[in-house]
């Protein structure tokens, strides 16, 4: 089973079938797009959550002090397959999805302690495959501690992941909470940062 990128937008979607991968493609308010390009202030990111079996992603934009979902979903592996097959497959899948959406920025979630030796190095493996790809794609590369996203999506470092999952769809207006879990925290991940840009782009203003 190849790995596939399910992209999920806020408008009505279409589906579209393209060499064995499965796109929802939004149908866009042409007069939005123009307004969109009009503005100066955008900035696109791509967050990830880094997994082998299961790696969320988000593409991210900032009209001015508004975060926009642009596009988000998942990249899955089949565990038939070998470790370094499914790593190979997730950064492919990772840079067409830079290719086609073109942010400037990765975020990406940084290392925390693990009670499973197992599972930490095969999420060591992944981040290594999805850092390498995004600094040959010239992007930024920003990294945030789980506690770090928690503490910028609800105001608490200690909050559960449904506290998180439903400020993530009350941050982006979102209809329901994105699914699987690794998406939703890819989308947290980035708005997490998007945050943290705005304080520091606040911060260096009132030094002027």
């Amino acid at each position: 089973m190849r790995s596939y990128i399910k992209m999920s937008l806020q408008i009505l979607s279409t589906p579209v079938i393209q060499r064995g991968k499965q796109y929802l493609l939004a149908k866009t308010d042409k007069q939005n797009m123009k307004k969109i390009k009009k503005d100066l202030d955008i900035v696109r990111i791509l967050g990830i959550d880094p997994g082998t079996a299961t790696t969320g992603w988000a593409i991210l934009e900032q009209h001015n002090k508004e975060l926009v979902p642009v596009a988000y979903g998942h990249i899955s592996t089949s565990p038939k397959d070998s470790t370094c097959q499914r790593l190979k497959e997730v950064a492919q899948d990772i840079d067409e999805i830079i290719k086609k959406y073109q942010p400037t920025e990765g975020i990406i979630e940084d290392l925390f302690f693990f009670k499973n030796v197992k599972t930490a190095m095969k999420v060591s493996q992944s981040r290594g495959a999805i850092m390498l790809t995004l600094i040959k794609a010239g992007l930024g590369i920003f990294e945030y501690t789980p506690l770090q996203v928690k503490q910028a999506v609800t105001g608490y470092g200690r909050a559960d992941k449904k506290q998180v999952q439903l400020m993530v769809k009350n941050i982006l207006k979102l209809k329901e909470i994105p699914t699987p879990d690794d998406t939703a925290d890819a989308l947290a991940i980035a708005i997490c940062h998007m945050q943290s840009r705005v304080f520091a782009i606040a911060k260096e203003e009132s030094r002027k």
